[in-house]
């Protein structure tokens, strides 16, 4: 056996590497979600900081998938290792799609979505609003929220972002 081998084996034992798991004592699943925070953490901080903030339908997607995936290596579904590298692998994927939506406002379009106009010159767009499922009193919770005002006539402008917020232009 050499020395690889000697300092390896401690380490899968002690993480439940290779094992069934079933198996998993409760310090094996703490110790894989210690690693997996860890390198989540790597992770997001290499990706965008957007996918956490204000995030469109595409950064909620990955954000879920990435978590998925990175929850089967602390159950034991999937080994350890590779589902973290794949996790790389998902955010090296996300930030080039990004990439190509900077440069790419179609492509940008087509994964993040577009922003719809729901209130203009304060008459309110119905077909919009139907088309998002966006109520009158959606609308006027909106405002209430933004700018502490109920009169929706006062707005100029209002729209659905492709973060999903609603953003107001007052007249």
């Amino acid at each position: 056996m050499n020395l690889w081998q000697e300092l390896w084996t401690p380490v899968r034992i002690f993480l439940g590497l290779g094992a069934d798991p079933r198996t998993l004592t409760f310090v094996q699943v703490s110790l894989r979600g210690i690693i997996v925070f860890i390198f989540t953490l790597i992770m997001v901080r290499l990706s965008a900081r957007r996918s956490l903030a204000r995030r469109t339908v595409f950064d909620s997607v990955f954000l879920v998938i990435l978590a998925s995936v990175l929850a089967r290596a602390i159950n034991g579904s999937s080994d350890l290792l590779p589902t973290i590298g794949g996790g790389f692998a998902m955010v090296a994927f996300h930030r080039l799609l990004a990439w190509i939506a900077f440069y790419s406002h179609r492509f940008g379009n087509l994964i993040k979505g577009t922003a719809e106009i729901l209130i203009h010159d304060g008459e309110l767009v119905y077909r919009k609003m139907c088309n998002n499922h966006i109520t009158r009193h959606d609308l006027q919770e909106d405002l209430r929220l933004a700018l502490h005002a109920e009169d929706l006539a006062r707005i100029r402008m209002a729209r659905l972002e492709r973060s999903g917020d609603i953003s107001f232009v007052c007249k």
